[in-house]
C-alpha cells in the first residue's frame, strides 16, 4: 500500500514514484480549489478554505466574533482559555500572524489607531451611516478652549471609528461619505487641507495581498499611507470633515 502523507492546511498529498526512489507532489480537490482561489485573487474563497481546514485560523475568527472589537491581549486571553479544551495552542506571535492574514484576506480589519480587531460585514445591506457618523464625530471632537470645539475633524480618524462601530469595509465608508456630502450640501463640508504630521498617530498600517511576478507569486504589503488617505471628489482629495447641520440623510443604493 503506497505511503501517503497529508499536510493539514493545504491538503498536499505526497506519493512515491513507481520506482519508489523519489516522491512527487499532487494536490487534493481542496488544494486545487485553494490554488484556484489564489490565481483568481478570490481572497474570500481563500479565507473560506482556511476557515474549514485550518483549526487555528477558524479558532481565531470564532473567538474574535465572540469578543469583538478586541485588542490583541483580549483575543489572546480568550484563546488561551479555550485552548485547554483543544490540542491547539496560541501565543502573541501566532495571534498577530493569524490577524495579519485575516486582514489581508479581507475577513477582518484592525483599527489603525487603537489596534482593535473586528470582523467585517461582507453584505451590502443598508446601514445607519449618518447616525454612526455623527456619534463618531461627537466622540472624536476635541475641546480646544472654553466652550470651543474643533470643528474640522480628520477623515482617517472618523473612518477608523465608524468602520469599527459598523463592521464595514473602509472603501464602503469612503463611498458613502462622499454620497452623504453630495446630498447634504451646506450641512457638511469637506476640507482639502493635507494632513501634516497626523500619519505618526497611525500605529498600524493596512495589510494587503496581491499576485505578483506574472502571477507566479503572491506579495503582501503594509502601509500607513492608506490609513491616512482622504476621500476623493471631482478629482480632488479631502482630509477633513466639518458638520454644520446635524439633520443629514443619505439615499443608499439597493444591494
Amino acid at each position: 500500500m503506497p505511503y501517503r502523507k497529508q499536510i493539514q492546511y493545504c491538503k498536499i498529498t505526497i506519493h512515491p514514484t513507481e520506482a519508489g526512489d523519489d516522491s512527487r507532489y499532487t494536490t487534493t480537490d481542496v488544494g486545487e480549489s485553494f490554488l484556484e482561489a489564489i490565481r483568481t485573487e478570490d481572497w474570500q474563497q481563500v479565507s473560506d478554505v482556511l476557515t474549514t481546514h485550518s483549526p487555528h485560523y477558524s479558532a481565531f475568527l470564532d473567538t474574535l466574533r465572540e469578543v469583538e472589537p478586541a485588542d490583541l491581549d483580549t483575543l489572546l486571553e480568550r484563546l488561551e482559555e479555550l485552548q485547554d479544551q483543544t490540542p491547539y495552542s496560541f501565543n502573541q506571535t501566532s495571534v498577530e500572524v493569524l490577524g495579519d492574514w485575516a486582514e489581508r484576506l479581507v475577513r477582518v480589519q484592525r483599527n489603525a489607531f487603537t489596534g482593535r480587531y473586528y470582523e467585517t460585514d461582507q453584505s451590502d445591506t443598508a446601514w445607519a451611516f449618518c447616525d454612526v457618523l455623527l456619534e463618531a464625530y461627537d466622540d472624536l471632537e476635541q475641546t480646544t478652549g472654553v466652550n470651543l470645539r474643533q470643528r474640522y475633524l480628520s477623515i482617517p480618524h472618523l473612518r477608523e471609528s465608524v468602520c469599527e462601530r459598523t463592521r464595514q469595509a473602509r472603501d464602503r465608508f469612503d463611498k458613502t461619505l462622499v454620497d452623504v456630502c453630495q446630498q447634504n450640501v451646506g450641512k457638511l463640508e469637506l476640507s482639502g487641507a493635507p494632513l501634516d504630521t497626523a500619519a505618526k498617530d497611525a500605529a498600524l498600517g493596512i495589510k494587503q495581498i496581491e499576485r505578483a511576478d506574472g502571477g507566479a507569486l503572491v506579495s503582501t504589503s503594509q502601509s500607513t499611507q492608506q490609513v491616512m488617505a482622504g476621500v476623493e471628489l471631482y478629482d480632488k482629495k479631502y482630509y477633513y470633515l466639518a458638520v454644520y447641520d446635524r439633520d443629514i440623510t443619505v439615499e443608499q443604493e439597493d444591494a
